[in-house]
C-alpha cells in the first residue's frame, strides 16, 4: 500500500485598516488548521525576520521617509519573507497565514503615498517572484471606527491621519472589487469575531474542497503544488 500523498501547502494573507480584528481572526484560523492536524506557519509583515524586524523599526519608528524609500523598505521586508519563511514552509506541505502582505504595500504606498497601485504591485510582485495567496481575507472597517480601538500609542503610518486611511480603505475595496480570480473574500469587521471566523472558514473549506478534487485525478506519484497563485508578470 503506498503511502497518501502530503498535502498541499495553503497560503491565506489577511487586509484591513488597523484595529479590524486581522489578528484575532488569524490566530482563530490558524487554531482551525491545527485541530485538523496540519502544520500552520502563523507569520506577519512587515518584520517577522530579524532582518525584518530591523526594516520594521525603519518604517514605523524611524525618522519621516519619503514614500519611494518607504515603498522600497517594505519591498525589501516582503522578499525576504517569502524566500526565507513563506515558500520554505508551503514547500513542505505546510498552511502559511499571514497578516498582511503585498496588497497592503499597493493600498498604502499605492494609494494612500499615492505613488501609482500598479507601480506599487510591480514593485511587489518582483520582490516576491509573483506568489499570491490562494485567499485574501479584508476585513473592511471605517477607519475612524479602527482608530477608536486602538488603545496603544500610534505608530508613523498609523499617525498618516484620516484622509491617507481613507485613502487606503477605498484602495482595499476597490482592489478586491475588480479581482477575477476570487482570491477575496471581503468581510465587514463590525460583525462579531465568531460571525468572522465562520464567514472565513467556510470558504477555506470551499478552497481546500476544490484543491482535493483537483488532486484526486492525478498522479499519486507526481509532485502536488502548494495551493497558491502565481502572478505571470513580475517585472519591476
Amino acid at each position: 500500500m503506498t503511502d497518501s500523498p502530503a498535502p498541499a501547502g495553503v497560503f491565506i494573507s489577511f487586509e484591513g485598516g488597523d484595529g479590524a480584528g486581522k489578528s484575532t481572526q488569524v490566530r482563530r484560523l490558524a487554531d482551525w488548521f491545527a485541530a485538523r492536524g496540519r502544520e500552520v506557519v502563523v507569520t506577519f509583515e512587515p518584520g517577522d525576520t530579524a532582518l525584518g524586524a530591523q526594516l520594521r523599526t525603519l518604517v514605523q519608528h524611524g525618522e519621516d521617509l519619503d514614500p519611494r524609500t518607504e515603498a522600497l523598505l517594505f519591498a525589501a521586508d516582503r522578499a525576504h519573507h517569502v524566500t526565507t519563511v513563506i515558500r520554505p514552509a508551503l514547500a513542505r506541505g505546510a498552511v502559511v497565514i499571514t497578516d498582511r502582505y503585498l496588497d497592503s504595500s499597493v493600498a498604502y504606498q499605492g494609494s494612500g503615498r499615492a505613488l501609482g497601485a500598479e507601480e506599487v504591485e510591480r514593485l511587489s510582485l518582483w520582490a516576491t517572484q509573483g506568489l499570491l495567496p490562494a485567499l485574501t481575507v479584508l476585513l473592511d472597517l471605517d477607519p475612524v471606527i479602527g482608530a477608536q480601538r486602538i488603545t496603544r500609542s500610534l505608530d508613523r503610518i498609523e499617525r498618516a491621519g484620516d484622509e491617507f486611511h481613507r485613502a487606503v480603505r477605498d484602495a482595499f475595496l476597490a482592489r478586491a472589487g475588480v479581482d477575477e480570480t476570487e482570491r477575496w473574500l471581503v468581510l465587514d469587521a463590525t460583525r462579531t469575531p465568531d460571525e468572522l471566523h465562520g464567514a472565513i472558514t467556510a470558504r477555506v473549506e470551499q478552497i481546500l474542497a476544490v484543491a482535493s478534487a483537483a488532486g484526486s485525478g492525478a498522479d499519486d506519484d507526481a509532485p502536488r503544488d502548494a495551493v497558491v497563485v502565481e502572478h505571470t508578470e513580475v517585472r519591476p
